[in-house]
């Protein structure tokens, strides 16, 4: 089933991985709690401004909190957000992928294949929210107007288009939860193997990624699987 385009789409390009959505808990909550402590404090100074006959009418006999209570809390919340922030930048995701050709066996006779993987270089697990796919023909004017889709639909498409699944291609159906386990070693998840002719005969086929973090957020990056596959279309495989 096609599936329209999320507001603020990335461009169609190899985009940077960018941070789409902060956990309304972890995130936005400590933010509220501190712009309303920071609200009464402004209260309580200029209750502290104003002479006793003042603060004797409402609303300034009205007393919030004590002085020290709001500066513990005050403390407390500034430290939550500034520690949230620097534990949310240590287990951020690092999205990576990486194309070769290789005789690897994804496709029919064991010949030579476009292979596309993913990886998180991130040093913690990263599970996938959602994974879309669109796919641009050769000559196709409609490059920028198409639907994002799932990967079963990108497989019909290129069906369509006279491309055979395991000869042509093989495109990895990631379920949403999926984890991509942070690594240092570089190995890739395989995302898909290419012929050399759907290589020449499919413009550009990208893949969106998003995944959640262990803070709840979620990032997300783009992936056109063609770039560099056919400035080196010839090559001999590894």
């Amino acid at each position: 089933m096609s599936r329209t385009g999320r507001s603020g789409d990335a461009p169609l390009t190899d985009a940077s991985q960018r941070r789409v959505r902060r956990s309304p808990l972890l995130f936005t909550a400590p933010l509220v709690l501190l712009g309303l402590l920071v609200l009464i404090l402004i209260w309580e100074t200029i209750r502290g401004n104003m002479s006793d006959g003042a603060r004797a009418d409402w609303p300034w006999r009205l007393q919030l909190l004590d002085t020290e209570a709001l500066g513990s809390l005050l403390a407390v919340a500034t430290g939550a957000v500034l520690a949230r922030a620097q534990y949310a930048r240590t287990v951020r995701p690092y999205l990576g992928w990486q194309g070769v050709w290789a005789r690897a066996g994804e496709l029919k006779g064991d010949v030579p294949a476009w292979r596309v993987g993913v990886l998180n270089g991130g040093q913690h697990t990263a599970v996938i929210e959602a994974w879309d796919c669109k796919v641009v023909l050769a000559g196709d004017p409609a490059r920028d107007d198409g639907a994002w889709v799932d990967v079963t639909e990108a497989a019909t498409q290129l069906t369509a288009a006279g491309y055979v699944v395991a000869e042509d291609f093989q495109l990895t159906l990631f379920g949403q939860g999926f984890p991509l386990v942070g690594t240092a070693s570089h190995e890739t998840a395989l995302v898909g193997a290419f012929s050399k002719r759907l290589v020449q005969g499919v413009e550009a086929l990208y893949m969106r990624v998003r995944v959640t973090d262990v803070v709840g957020d979620s990032h997300e990056r783009v992936i056109d699987c063609m770039k560099g596959a056919r400035t080196g279309i010839n090559a001999p495989a590894d």
